[in-house]
């Protein structure tokens, strides 16, 4: 607020407007938090959606309106670093941490509730102790354990628990400075989006190419103690790309190309499978690796290793060797492919992905009977031109960016 002097006149330094570039105003994305009950939806469309199917019954999302965003990418913003911007560069996130008691000093962790504050637990830490091996510090303060979250639990609930957890337990725990950011922006602190640090069992995805006699793998639909029906590997054949990419009889096959097979027929992911043609990317977990998440409440394909990400960052670290090594002669399923899309109703059915903070796109997801597949793009391509440009050292936002430029039509 302002009292004008009229004597001033223009010259006022209140009234001053600049439309210097300088000023142009950072976008600020708005905190939207979601929650339903069971057998409702969250009443929108995501064009990658996986990540919400895996978040259960409560959703927290950082949105961008549609012109900011526009805005955003035209000038080079790094939404990455946007994103992080809104909770501060302090801000850490929190930390999902299984234990494993020790025989001498037991699980090496109790809980003391914090003065004052109903529902909050501060940790204690034995030094050296299995709780501290297993990722947690002194400072942090107790979100959940064990799939319960302890802002409903009193004191004496969560001591009966600790004595009732045997000889593991799972804590999702967070340093205090941090749990201030989030209580003051308004944000829930949940697994989902947890750093997992040594957790006994995780999904794996593997990428598999097709030799002469096919995959090497049975897939056979099999019935549980528990009367439920999992799809399971079998006779892993000796030599075979599913035995050299370290698959292991019994386990469940979770996904075919990043799409859930929990819904699906066997003949329907039989199907899948053949017309993903010489390339499919398959996600397991072993039975005792759902069991622990189901026991959670969590999906097993929240913290899947994905081997192709594991390969990118090892061909890093050895990618200096490898330019000074002769180049090898390619062979005629290395080369380059051009494929021609045309957007269909539900867009142009694929997914790109990228590695964190570099350069370089690749498919991650293809879906099903869509452009993308007719096309013949596979999960695990690397995209080198996008309508005549080339992308290899651009990033994913730029690359997004093209094919939106292209309209309803994609090279």
């Amino acid at each position: 607020k302002f009292t004008f002097n009229p004597k001033e006149g223009i010259d006022n330094p209140v009234m001053v407007i600049t439309d210097d570039a300088d000023s142009v105003s950072t976008p600020r994305p708005r905190l939207c938090v979601l929650k339903r009950e069971e057998g409702e939806s969250y009443d929108f469309n995501l064009r990658v959606a996986r990540k919400i199917k895996l978040s259960g019954h409560q959703l927290c999302l950082l949105v961008l309106g549609g012109n900011e965003y526009e805005q955003a990418v035209s000038r080079g913003e790094d939404l990455r670093g946007l994103a992080k911007g809104h909770k501060g560069k302090d801000c850490k996130p929190p930390r999902l941490c299984h234990i494993t008691r020790d025989p001498v000093s037991g699980l090496g962790i109790n809980f003391t509730p914090v003065e004052g504050e109903k529902g909050r637990f501060s940790v204690n830490l034995a030094t050296g102790g299995a709780a501290e091996k297993a990722g947690v510090r002194k400072g942090d303060h107790l979100v959940w354990m064990d799939g319960a979250t302890v802002s409903d639990l009193t004191h004496s609930a969560l001591s009966r628990m600790m004595k009732k957890c045997g000889d593991h337990i799972t804590v999702l725990v967070i340093d205090s400075k941090s749990e201030k950011i989030y209580m003051r922006e308004r944000m829930p602190i949940l697994p989902t989006i947890a750093v997992p640090l040594n957790l006994p069992y995780r999904a794996r995805k593997v990428h598999l190419v097709s030799g002469s006699e096919g995959y090497g793998l049975l897939l056979r639909l099999e019935k549980a103690p528990s009367g439920r029906t999992y799809h399971v590997l079998r006779e892993m054949e000796s030599g075979s790309p599913a035995e050299k990419a370290g698959m292991k009889d019994g386990e469940l096959l979770l996904e075919v190309n990043g799409e859930s097979v929990e819904s699906l027929k066997h003949e329907e992911i039989v199907d899948r499978v053949r017309l993903s043609g010489c390339q499919v990317s398959l996600t397991t977990i072993t039975p005792q690796g759902l069991e622990f998440y189901t026991k959670l409440g969590l999906s097993p394909l929240l913290f899947c290793e994905d081997e192709a990400d594991e390969r990118e960052k090892e061909s890093s670290t050895t990618a200096s060797a490898a330019e000074q090594s002769p180049q090898k002669e390619i062979d005629g399923s290395c080369k380059p492919r051009h494929c021609s899309l045309q957007k269909g109703p539900l867009g142009f059915g694929f997914n790109l992905s990228c590695v964190p903070k570099s350069p370089g796109t690749f498919i991650s997801q293809v879906a099903f009977g869509g452009p993308g597949q007719s096309a013949g793009l596979l999960v695990g391509d690397v995209i080198m031109e996008v309508n005549g440009q080339n992308v290899e050292e651009k990033y994913l936002e730029d690359v997004i960016m093209l094919i939106k430029e292209g309209g309803h039509f994609l090279s």
